[in-house]
């Protein structure tokens, strides 16, 4: 049993905060609009800075995997974090709003 919620991208509800845990490379291509960035590798060390223990985070990767790591760190610590499932692709694949750096088309790698 896991410590904290997995959700599909349909019920991420319109004005969620979404954390996005990918790599930068990724993250400029295309991610959810609006998503927060900060890299799983660097979430330990900057958490504490910059996310708000009081606000609900819907953590977001590729397909769910690191998005999963991201989400058991913050709980463990006192935050609330929800997991998406399917992640970037399931977001893309759902019509989801996107956005992208240098008003490029999104994708998702």
């Amino acid at each position: 049993m896991s410590l904290f919620e997995t959700v599909s991208v349909d019920q991420v509800p319109a004005d969620a905060h979404i954390l996005d845990v990918r790599e930068d490379d990724e993250f400029v291509l295309g991610r959810a609009a609006g998503a927060q960035h900060i890299p799983l590798g660097q979430v330990p060390e900057r958490y504490e800075d910059e996310l708000d223990p009081d606000t609900d985070y819907y953590v977001i990767c590729r397909t769910g995997g690191r998005s999963a790591r991201a989400a058991e760190f913050l709980v463990a610590r006192g935050y609330s974090a929800i997991n998406v499932a399917g992640g970037s692709g399931a977001w893309l694949e759902a019509g989801k709003p996107m956005e992208a750096d240098g008003g490029a088309e999104p994708t998702v790698k």
